[in-house]
């Protein structure tokens, strides 16, 4: 029987999410509080198919198939019947605590409970439920649709089953999955972009060097396919200030308290690509 996939936030992340899994053939509801939110995801969606099918990398009928699995709603509760629920809102632990006390009332018994978090411990998410057992974190990538890493995250209640079906799931949908055993703040991924995003930030806020000499460094020094600033400004200033300020929070640990430049950027708005300006210009 096919599984029935529901994801809650129709962001860049949420939809992202939304597109991988119709194109895999399954269908999904995607769920957000506006129909203006929707409709963002879904224009979203649809450009990121048309250049799949202009480099050949997806047939025209497959990519409107992937659309017409794709149903939209701003109501929470079209996921009352989904068998995998995927929370991929906001980065604030209220709104998601928020979110999966609801999601615990109005799922079926059974049901995997994910959420997209790239910091906050699945414990604390699963807390805000009477089934924590069914609780997991699915963490992926930004872009989704190009990025074939998904972080599994078992909380400290995470069923044996549980983290299996979100495996399988997001096997079925292409991605390549890591097991994240214990869930300290940040998981294992986060933990390592904010380590060196951090300090690239200190590096450029103290004058030691440019934001293009820093990214390149690690292009050409460490291999990465990307710099960390560049980073930051694809994934979001704002989205990785949250998530590093919740991994000092949980640890104490000064590595990762976020940098005076990195809080200056948020406050005055340039938060990069989505923003058209960040450490580099767009």
């Amino acid at each position: 029987m096919t599984q029935q996939v529901a994801i809650v936030g129709a962001g860049l992340m949420g939809s992202g999410i939304a597109q991988v899994t119709a194109v895999a053939g399954l269908p999904v509801v995607l769920t957000d509080v506006t129909e203006v939110a929707l409709n963002r995801g879904k224009d979203g969606i649809e450009k990121s198919l048309a250049k799949f099918v202009s480099k050949d990398k997806l047939a025209e009928s497959d990519a409107q198939a992937a659309l017409e699995r794709i149903t939209l709603s701003t109501d929470l509760g079209a996921a009352a019947e989904a068998d995998i629920v995927i929370e991929a809102v906001f980065e604030s632990l209220d709104v998601k605590h928020g979110i999966f006390t609801t999601l615990d009332g109005l799922c079926k018994d059974g049901a995997v409970l994910a959420s997209n978090t790239s910091a906050i411990p699945i414990s604390q998410l699963a807390a805000a439920t009477r089934r924590p057992e069914s609780v997991v974190g699915t963490h992926f990538f930004s872009p989704v649709p190009m990025m074939a890493l998904c972080e599994l995250v078992r909380g400290y209640k995470t069923s044996d089953d549980t983290l299996a079906r979100a495996r399988a799931f997001a096997e079925q949908i292409g991605k390549t999955c890591i097991v994240v055993n214990r869930d300290v703040a940040g998981f294992v991924t986060t933990r390592l972009i904010a380590a060196l995003a951090n300090e690239a930030v200190r590096l450029l806020e103290t004058g030691v060097a440019t934001a293009e000499d820093i990214d390149t460094a690690c292009k050409l020094g460490f291999g990465h396919a990307m710099g960390p600033l560049a980073t930051l400004d694809l994934t979001g200033i704002d989205i990785m200030r949250n998530a590093t300020t919740n991994i000092y929070n949980d640890t104490r640990d000064g590595k990762f308290a976020p940098p005076e430049l990195l809080s200056r950027m948020v406050v005055a708005g340039d938060l990069g690509r989505k923003t058209g300006q960040g450490f580099y210009s767009y």
